[in-house]
């Protein structure tokens, strides 16, 4: 499945880096592009692993990136 995430507080390459990396590193994705000029992470994952949504939103947290949806 691929989500779109719109976030605020990502306005540059080096906290895209830091949210690709966040993200990539959670269970069950399989590719991450954060987009600093769209304010957008788009997520690839495996839907069958339980509560991936809020792990990716909670990944994206931790890498100082507030999630708006």
């Amino acid at each position: 499945m691929q989500k779109k995430i719109y976030v605020d507080g990502m306005f540059d390459p080096d906290a895209a880096a830091k949210v690709n990396a966040s993200v990539s590193a959670v269970a069950g994705v399989t590719n991450c592009n954060a987009n600093p000029d769209k304010s957008q992470v788009l997520v690839d994952f495996d839907e069958g692993v339980g509560g991936i949504e809020d792990a990716i939103n909670k990944a994206i947290e931790a890498a100082g990136i507030a999630v708006l949806g």
